[in-house]
């Protein structure tokens, strides 16, 4: 399991089973505040458009077009945010306008289950629902609520990952999605890396994570011993030595930088490396 260490101001540090360290940014209320009216905007614009186009239902039967304005609502207001969060890397539109998205606390994707119950739990975030009259005269009667959000503030208050209630009962947190996790495209002077880089299996799709983990290796790496190298590198390049058949004594950080190689460098784009800020790592 990923270990969580203790949170410095409003960063966070999760180490996978990799043994690599991944530093985010918690994103606090002040920020997903505006994703969140962001979205609450594009669900009342799609809700708008929805009944402009069952405006016409209204000449036939006025029911049908209430209960069929009804049910839009209701997909629109439940399936929007689980939607898109599940299918789109923790991301509503309004987040990745503000630059936030959702993980678990130990740095993965959530799932659709998750997804599906913090946008649930919302709804228990923004209680109590109050009246404005009833600042000003108890027993007035208005029937026009609104919800204060008081329960998710608190919650994100005593919660040193800002996690509202939803985020507790589902193990997700809101970070600062990081634009560009890779700094720059590394180069190796060691001829062996290219070498074997182009005997690795052609089939091989390296995912998303794992490339994360290259990359922060790969630039963490110079800091490191050459034991140490081996040693931080073994838990991600042992089983990949199993996998693509390589003899048992390939140094496991030459692997690694094989593999960095063929995913950031021999495989990229000649215009991409050409942008890319180029590091010369021994």
């Amino acid at each position: 399991m990923s270990n969580v260490d203790a949170q410095v101001d409003n960063t966070i540090d999760i180490v996978t089973p990799e043994n690599i360290a991944f530093q985010y940014r918690i994103a606090g209320p002040f920020r997903r505040l505006p994703a969140f009216m962001l979205d609450l905007s594009i669900r009342f614009a799609a809700f708008f458009i929805l009944m402009i186009a069952l405006a016409p239902l209204q000449i036939f039967s006025s029911g049908i077009s209430t209960a069929m304005g009804f049910l839009g609502l209701f997909f629109i207001d439940w399936f929007y945010g689980m939607y898109f969060e599940a299918c789109h890397n923790g991301q509503t539109p309004g987040k990745r306008l503000m630059g936030i998205r959702v993980l678990t606390i130990d740095g993965r994707p959530i799932n659709a289950m998750q997804a599906a119950l913090r946008n649930l739990l919302r709804y228990a975030d923004l209680m109590p629902m109050l009246s404005p009259a009833m600042l000003i005269d108890a027993a007035w009667p208005n029937m026009n609520i609104y919800p204060t959000g008081l329960i998710g503030l608190v919650a994100c208050a005593f919660s040193q990952r800002f996690q509202r209630l939803g985020d507790l009962v589902c193990g997700t947190m809101v970070v600062v999605e990081e634009r560009s996790w890779l700094i720059g495209i590394l180069e190796f002077e060691d001829v062996r890396t290219a070498q074997l880089a182009e005997v690795l299996p052609r089939d091989f799709v390296v995912p998303r994570s794992m490339a994360r983990a290259l990359a922060a290796y790969v630039e963490r790496r110079k800091n490191f011993s050459p034991p140490r190298r081996n040693q931080v590198a073994a838990h991600l390049a042992q089983p990949l030595l199993e996998r693509f058949g390589l003899p048992g004594d390939t140094s496991y950080d030459l692997l690694l930088c094989a593999l960095y190689y063929r995913t950031f460098v021999a495989d990229s784009p000649a215009e991409s490396k050409r942008e890319s800020e180029i590091m010369v790592i021994n």
